[in-house]
């Protein structure tokens, strides 16, 4: 948009000063729209999708398991990072679905496309709602350790409006589905 051109900043050079697993980091220097350079650290990451699976009764499937960052437990829906730059979001939804969940979906529906961190992390969601729900078989990786949690959607939405789940991909997803289906 016109009115966004005296916000932009302009790409000078950029050098990556560490590379992991999950992401990379790097240090890119910028032009400023007064013409002054600035340092900005970035975290670039593949992206991740989420599922919110609901079956024909309004139930939820959530998991409950250990983040280390803030050292708690939390609820959320089914998520999982990409695998490669090249995977497509629907597959790992599909894939994580069935890996955390135990739940296979006939129908996955985009909601929506979040961005978590913008301020210095190219990390996306896109999360889904997953409907048409039948029994897979749970297989979670070997460093991966949760419960599966059912609740009626509606209650669900409760605990996120009570501030009680923290998670924005979970609240944001919630919150859609229920918009969609109640």
């Amino acid at each position: 948009m016109a009115m966004d051109k005296g916000l932009r900043e302009t790409f000078v050079s950029e050098e990556t000063i560490y590379r992991g697993r999950v992401f990379t980091v790097s240090e890119r220097m910028v032009t400023l729209p007064n013409g002054k350079t600035a340092k900005r650290e970035l975290i670039h990451h593949f992206g991740a999708a989420a599922v919110v699976p609901v079956d024909e009764n309004g139930i939820v499937t959530l998991v409950r398991q250990y983040r280390i960052a803030h050292d708690t437990v939390m609820l959320e829906i089914p998520a999982g990072k990409l695998d490669s730059a090249t995977e497509d979001t629907l597959s790992c939804a599909h894939r994580e679905l069935q890996e955390e969940a135990g739940l296979l979906a006939g129908n996955m529906r985009l909601l929506t496309r979040m961005t978590p961190t913008p301020g210095y992390d190219t990390e996306f969601v896109d999360i889904y709602l997953a409907t048409e729900l039948s029994p897979g078989t749970a297989h979670l990786d070997e460093d991966e350790f949760l419960l599966v949690e059912r609740m009626p959607l509606a209650q669900a939405v409760e605990h996120v409006m009570r501030g009680e789940m923290g998670d924005a991909k979970t609240a944001i997803g919630l919150l859609m589905a229920a918009r969609l289906l109640c």
